[in-house]
């Protein structure tokens, strides 16, 4: 098994899916609940996006204001059970505006009725599809579960041409053994995330798979075939070892990486809301940060 620092002089392939289960009643009303939001207007945007297919996914495309520099591929969050990309809009069209990108946020499936690697082969079509059209710069992003998604497809995607140019992770869940020390020393200042939610998130979406797998657990392919990345967690997040980790083993390998941990940030709070704690500063050095990658 890879480990964190791997060369990943092997190709890392996608095992096979598998047939999922149903979902609890309790995830069913939390999804339909999400659901009733989005038809009431909530996180609507204006302009609105496009929907449109890239390799048989729906995907929403946020358009940059004039001639795009780069197509951004986002992968939304919510422990790979939850979450649609309608829910991403105001990130991705502030994005677009700020950064003058074309946003694109796949609806991947979702487990349990899809287990690893369902929604990370979605991502993988969604990448290829815009790869053989590309004509700009392709960047790779993601917040929490979605941010181990755009990990692992970096890693699938090492060997591709075009190489997408970047990668991008909001407070990303890398590491699904759940085995961190910080989701007790950080238990009282995160809110959002915890070892319970994370292990029914993990169990859900694993369903026997290893959780040291490089593609569940990106933390374990981290390595030379990597893009640049910018990694922002917040400081009293359960999930900051992973970013710390992750970075620490980019650099290692040589891939140039920029961490930054925001002292009072909540989870994904840059994609949640821009007037959260630390928002503000973690959406101006990701700007940044892309900004530098297309100069």
């Amino acid at each position: 098994m890879d480990r964190p620092g791997s060369d990943m002089t092997m190709p890392l392939q996608l095992p096979p899916e598998r047939g999922g289960r149903a979902p609890p009643e309790e995830l069913v009303q939390r999804r339909q609940g999400m659901a009733e939001a989005i038809a009431a207007g909530s996180w609507a945007v204006d302009p609105p996006p496009q929907t449109v297919s890239l390799g048989g996914v729906r995907a929403l495309r946020f358009a940059a204001p004039g001639a795009p520099r780069a197509t951004v591929l986002h992968l939304h969050g919510g422990g790979f059970r939850q979450g649609r990309p309608e829910m991403i809009g105001p990130f991705a069209a502030a994005l677009a505006r700020r950064c003058a990108v074309e946003v694109v946020c796949p609806a991947y499936r979702l487990a349990p009725e899809h287990p690893f690697p369902a929604g990370l082969a979605d991502a993988r079509a969604a990448l290829t599809a815009l790869q053989a059209s590309a004509v700009r710069p392709l960047i790779l992003s993601g917040d929490s579960a979605g941010g181990g998604l755009a990990a692992g497809l970096a890693a699938l995607s090492a060997a591709d041409q075009p190489r997408p140019a970047a990668l991008v992770l909001v407070s990303p869940w890398l590491d699904l053994t759940v085995a961190s020390r910080f989701y007790e020393i950080n238990a009282g200042s995160d809110p959002v995330f915890s070892r319970l939610s994370a292990t029914e998130a993990a169990g859900l979406y694993l369903q026997g798979a290893s959780p040291e797998h490089p593609l569940a657990s990106p933390l374990f392919a981290a390595g030379a075939g990597f893009p640049p990345s910018f990694v922002c967690v917040g400081e009293g997040e359960v999930l900051v070892e992973d970013s710390r980790r992750f970075a620490q083993a980019l650099e290692a390998a040589g891939v140039p990486a920029r961490l930054c941990v925001v002292p009072g940030m909540e989870h994904t709070a840059v994609v949640r809301g821009e007037a959260l704690t630390g928002a503000a500063e973690a959406f101006a050095a990701l700007a940044a940060f892309v900004d530098g990658v297309l100069a």
